[in-house]
């Protein structure tokens, strides 16, 4: 599926909710950030999640800090670079692929990123600092 269509058919509501797993999320926040800024990319990406989650009836599983802090580390893994295609992408962030939790780690407490708070805002990190 192109970026195009997924975008299409995630915004529209159509893509199957199976899609719309990990990689399905990454790949998202990878559009948006290959398309606009940083603050445009948080905005569409947050927006379409919980607008996603809305129509499957799931709306407490949408977490803006993660969200947000997910983008700061695609950013600073390559997303941006638009003459790298998804896959490219895809293959030189496997950690993000694989275990974004681990990656969180780094900059969150468990407790932190746990909280109410950080699923309804986003929260800084109390570790370290999330890459520019």
């Amino acid at each position: 599926m192109t970026d195009d269509d997924f975008l299409r058919s995630f915004t529209a509501c159509t893509l199957p909710p199976d899609q719309f797993n990990h990689a399905g999320h990454i790949r998202l926040a990878w559009i948006h950030l290959q398309r606009h800024d940083f603050d445009g990319a948080v905005e569409g990406t947050c927006r379409g999640i919980r607008a996603y989650a809305t129509h499957l009836g799931a709306t407490s599983k949408f977490h803006h800090t993660i969200t947000v802090a997910l983008l700061h580390l695609l950013r600073a893994g390559g997303a941006t670079d638009r003459n790298l295609s998804w896959y490219q992408f895809v293959n030189a962030n496997q950690a993000l692929m694989h275990n974004a939790r681990a990656a969180l780690a780094l900059h969150y407490s468990d407790a932190r990123i746990n909280s109410d708070d950080a699923r309804q805002h986003f929260v800084e990190p109390d570790l370290a600092p999330l890459p520019e």
